[in-house]
């Protein structure tokens, strides 16, 4: 008899999983994939770390989280600086002097605010109501035009006038001549991969892999006296009150073995129309690799249907409703503890997952 059995070897459970054996619990932990990590997982190619499930930056400003990471590997110092190819084009991200210096040929932080609200002005936005308006209230018509619309309608597979402004309103906007992505004090790269992290959190831990949760469930949850699930909150209640959306991502990794330098960078994202994929990552300079050869993962996204790998929650008023009918559901079970991306319909950082988790586990354990 186990005290636990934790659906999913992806960050929340693995944490779960490593807190409640440290207070003496006993664990099985169980994952439908052929490996652990959940899209945090990387793997070996050409001795470089792959992504394998897109682009993981670590970051944060929680001194806890980031020393509790670092409980299980070094960090080096990577900063996320992507870049944007329009057309050929290359604009810095996120939007700062650097970007409206190319784009504009403005120097200071007072003549790039001025072309920004000229350009608000000119297109008549004042109250926006959807993401092209907030976007165009953020950064003028010329940079929507190239360097968000096209990337967002892909991303999303809808028009932006047709996208909720929220979407767009955490983008980063600077005045200064700033390339970091995040202004999170902490920041970097596990040195050797992510995969690493989640062994040292499982090692001690029965895991069971290739085992799908829905397929044996009753012999599974008869196997310990609480269950913690990451998974579909949907699909653990059978889709009772209808199917919450998601966009999902399709990759094709290659090894570039006639160079060892595709793109210069990490990531760079496509941000015309044309271009079928979002980006295309770099997995080397995660890791400033050497070496002769290169592996890149184009990144398509893609309309979700069940069955598919759900990667965004689509946090609309209509989905957002049925995800409140599942939580009052949820917030009954006496011996099920939801948690993670799929479990609480909800967008995460990795740092935010770490914390959510080991807010659950005090709730269960206390201090």
């Amino acid at each position: 008899m186990y005290d636990y059995l934790i659906v999913g070897a992806g960050l929340f459970g693995s944490v779960f999983a490593y807190e409640a054996h440290k207070r003496g619990k006993k664990c099985l932990v169980v994952d439908k994939r052929n490996h652990i990590g959940g899209n945090v997982y990387t793997e070996k190619m050409e001795d470089i770390h792959v992504h394998t499930y897109g682009a993981h930056i670590f970051h944060t400003n929680n001194q806890k989280i980031w020393d509790y990471i670092n409980e299980f590997a070094e960090f080096n110092r990577y900063t996320n600086s992507p870049i944007a190819n329009y057309k050929g084009e290359i604009y810095n991200l996120p939007f700062n002097m650097n970007t409206f210096n190319k784009l504009w040929g403005v120097v200071t932080p007072q003549e790039a605010k001025a072309k920004i609200e000229e350009q608000k002005n000119a297109a008549g936005v004042t109250d926006p109501k959807n993401l092209e308006e907030q976007a165009i209230s953020l950064v003028g018509t010329d940079i929507y035009e190239k360097l968000i619309k096209g990337y967002t309608e892909k991303q999303w597979g809808r028009p932006a006038s047709e996208l909720p402004a929220f979407i767009i309103k955490r983008l980063p906007v600077r005045f200064t001549y700033d390339n970091n992505y995040f202004n999170d004090r902490y920041q970097g790269i596990p040195i050797g991969g992510y995969t690493g992290i989640i062994e040292k959190m499982l090692q001690n831990i029965e895991v069971r892999l290739n085992v799908d949760f829905f397929e044996k469930r009753e012999e599974l949850k008869g196997l310990a006296k609480k269950v913690v699930y990451t998974g579909m909150i949907d699909q653990y209640y059978d889709y009772k009150y209808g199917i919450l959306e998601y966009r999902s991502l399709h990759f094709e990794t290659k090894v570039m073995k006639d160079t060892d330098n595709y793109q210069g960078n990490a990531v760079v994202n496509y941000t015309d129309q044309e271009t079928p994929y979002t980006r295309i990552i770099e997995h080397k300079h995660f890791e400033f690799g050497t070496g002769d050869k290169t592996v890149i993962t184009e990144e398509y996204p893609s309309e979700w249907k069940p069955g598919d790998e759900p990667y965004y929650p689509i946090n609309d008023d209509k989905n957002n409703e049925v995800y409140r009918k599942y939580k009052e559901l949820a917030d009954n079970e006496a011996n099920v503890i939801f948690g993670g991306r799929l479990a609480t319909y909800k967008y995460y950082d990795m740092h935010q997952i770490i914390g959510a988790a080991l807010v659950t586990v005090e709730k269960e354990f206390g201090s």
